[in-house]
């Protein structure tokens, strides 16, 4: 065993939303999770091979994001769909998914939930990273999400019909290994022919879903955008929405009845809006103006009411990648739905720890938890844009990318 003592850290603590100067991590490098942590010097009973000084850096967990689809090209759509989005071989889509890993780490995100991977690459993918085969965050896995016939996905998807048809593909996905089962509920905007307010899944299929999945200990996260879809899946008992287009009153209440968490989404949508013009089919882009508007006032309405708000980016779609899109996703959430710099942060460490059920070893700096984070010269709770530049990355208590200081990045101000 190996135990290294990072000190003089100033270390984010959700509870009072803000960092703490002047603290220690110590960090057990064989299990790669903090062993101890305080104010000033450690303890004299606890062990340490080596000290390293963070130089009153600004330290944070690993960022987390709950949406990702890491089989996917973000860059399809710059050339006018002269790429292919998802290839036609499982050897194009473990490369880029390695290739996304490894952007991923790169950038800070030290935890992904990917949500829909073709040819169920995720599972590999995640074997692999544990194994030190490839570098990159670790995953939460989906396999291949599940869609009505000729539903939202359809193409990577595995399509099924009807409560029966749905116990057994959720069975055979967790069977084949699956962390979380991803339902696409709604239509969307990336299918042409459909829209985010088409119901696919009803309610007795969502929920036959949400019971298999929970027997098991498992996670359902779902696809859903329109009004009445995103009152069905959390009425089933889903533990996230993902996107979320409208969001009423009624819609509130059934989410704190049930404990409902909401992964935004939003660079999905700002990234089309701003960059899709002319390179990103009409018809998808339409979808964009029609929706964008009520989507982040959805998200403002939904963290104004103490509903949890879990980071996810769905990278992979149009213009919206690995590399800085999840801190990105963070600023949106200040600049666009409300939230303080300190409420963005907890919505890419503690809340999506909880929304995915691991916070027992995730999503904060504390003893037990994985050595999992990032530091930075720049303190993010005065520019949440800071986290978007170079940062130094751990995991397990490692180095695993260090950063070159550079300029803060400046807000939006679209």
């Amino acid at each position: 065993m190996t135990t290294i003592n990072y000190t003089n850290a100033a270390v984010y603590n959700h509870r009072v939303q803000d960092f703490e100067a002047n603290h220690y991590i110590v960090v057990d490098t064989e299990t790669g999770k903090i062993v101890a942590t305080g104010t000033g010097f450690v303890d004299a009973g606890v062990q340490v091979d080596e000290t390293i000084d963070m130089e009153g850096k600004y330290v944070m967990p690993g960022i987390m994001n709950a949406h990702t689809h890491m089989t996917s090209v973000p860059t399809y759509w710059v050339n006018g769909g002269e790429d292919d989005e998802h290839g036609d071989s499982r050897e194009f889509n473990t490369m880029y998914a390695i290739k996304n890993m490894e952007d991923a780490i790169n950038n800070g995100v030290t935890y992904i939930r990917n949500v829909g991977a073709a040819y169920n690459i995720d599972i590999e993918i995640k074997k692999m990273q544990e194994s030190g085969m490839i570098k990159g965050p670790k995953v939460m896995t989906s396999g291949r999400a599940f869609t009505m016939t000729g539903g939202h996905g359809s193409g990577s998807g595995i399509e099924v019909d009807g409560v029966e048809a749905m116990i057994h593909g959720v069975r055979t996905a967790m069977k084949k290994g699956v962390d979380n089962i991803k339902l696409m509920v709604t239509g969307g905007v990336l299918k042409n022919g459909e829209t985010p307010d088409d119901i696919q899944f009803n309610e007795d299929e969502v929920a036959a879903a949400v019971t298999e999945a929970h027997h098991k200990g498992k996670t359902v996260a779902a696809h859903v955008q329109g009004a009445q879809g995103v009152k069905e899946a959390a009425r089933a008992g889903v533990d996230t929405v993902e996107h979320a287009f409208n969001i009423d009153d009624e819609t509130i209440q059934i989410f704190k009845e049930h404990g409902t968490v909401v992964v935004p989404t939003m660079n999905a949508m700002y990234a089309i809006y701003e960059y899709g013009e002319k390179t990103v089919p009409e018809w998808a882009r339409n979808k964009v103006i029609v929706n964008i508007k009520k989507h982040f006032a959805s998200i403002i309405k939904a963290a104004a009411a103490g509903v949890p708000i879990a980071m996810g980016t769905d990278a992979g779609t149009p213009y919206n990648g690995f590399e800085s899109e999840s801190a990105y996703e963070m600023q949106l959430y200040v600049d666009k739905a409300g939230m303080t710099p300190a409420q963005a942060i907890d919505t890419a460490t503690i809340n999506c720890a909880r929304a995915m059920h691991i916070e027992q070893e995730y999503g904060e700096i504390s003893i037990g938890k994985y050595a999992d984070f990032i530091a930075m010269t720049e303190d993010p709770c005065e520019d949440i844009a800071v986290i978007q530049g170079e940062k130094d990355v751990y995991q397990n208590g490692v180095n695993v990318h260090r950063g070159i200081p550079q300029e803060k990045i400046s807000k939006v101000t679209a």
